[in-house]
């Protein structure tokens, strides 16, 4: 279904760490790149549930800045589906109206995936239906690190003097710069823990410790965690009266 217009919705920003791509294959005595080929599979799936269920921002946590520690074919085999992804995803995002954009660090990565993921942006800059964040070589540690440099830098410069850091100012120099923090995060495969995604944007986030794996994760199973968290009272920290 081509949606050609914008969807009118309070913002919600939902985040994902799509875990257990590796357990998956492992219980099916298949190749963990068979897991994460179904995992791609199913990112298609929740980009268009997102649409459909309006919300304006999603997440994905797809590769991590400690995720070069696996063995290299696993590493050359993800560098592949991400390419592939791309190549084949891009049309339908554009038709759907899905902004893409890629948050972390491209320093680490190849010519060819840099300028796949530069040319998905700019072709989808305009589009306003979802806004599709994909945190590649991403880790939050290593952000909060290039955010100060990046102060640092302007201190330096003279451009801004020790008095004007804020939180805000360090907001806005993150990758995130120009988004809302996330309102859920929801982690699949039943593991708890945050994995160095986005700490200082989910400091007041909601989470979701979901048991499927990432390639069993469903509409269904999307639609019941979004329907809890409206059930949610979100204080940020204050008493509600």
């Amino acid at each position: 279904m081509k949606i050609d217009k914008k969807i009118e919705s309070e913002i919600l920003h939902v985040a994902m760490v799509m875990d257990g791509n590796g357990r998956w294959a492992n219980e099916r005595a298949l190749a963990r790149l068979k897991g994460h080929a179904k995992g791609a599979d199913r990112v298609r799936h929740i980009v268009r549930a997102s649409l459909d269920m309006r919300v304006t921002h999603l997440t994905l946590f797809a590769f991590s800045t400690e995720n070069w520690k696996r063995s290299e074919s696993e590493v050359l085999g993800l560098m592949s589906l991400f390419k592939k992804f791309m190549k084949s995803e891009a049309k339908k995002l554009l038709i759907n109206g899905v902004k893409v954009r890629f948050i972390g660090d491209r320093s680490k990565l190849d010519d060819p995936i840099i300028k796949l993921m530069n040319d998905l942006e700019l072709m989808t800059v305009e589009n306003d239906n979802l806004h599709l964040s994909i945190a590649l070589n991403y880790g939050g540690r290593d952000e909060i690190v290039r955010a100060t440099k990046k102060i640092a830098e302007k201190v330096k410069l003279g451009q801004i003097n020790t008095d004007d850091i804020s939180a805000e100012l360090f907001s806005n120099n993150l990758d995130t710069f120009d988004l809302p923090d996330p309102d859920l995060v929801i982690r699949t495969s039943g593991e708890m823990r945050t994995s160095n995604f986005l700490p200082w944007q989910c400091a007041y986030s909601e989470y979701v410790f979901e048991q499927s794996n990432w390639p069993d994760f469903n509409k269904d199973i999307y639609q019941k965690i979004l329907n809890d968290f409206k059930n949610r009272e979100r204080r940020f920290g204050a008493v509600l009266k």
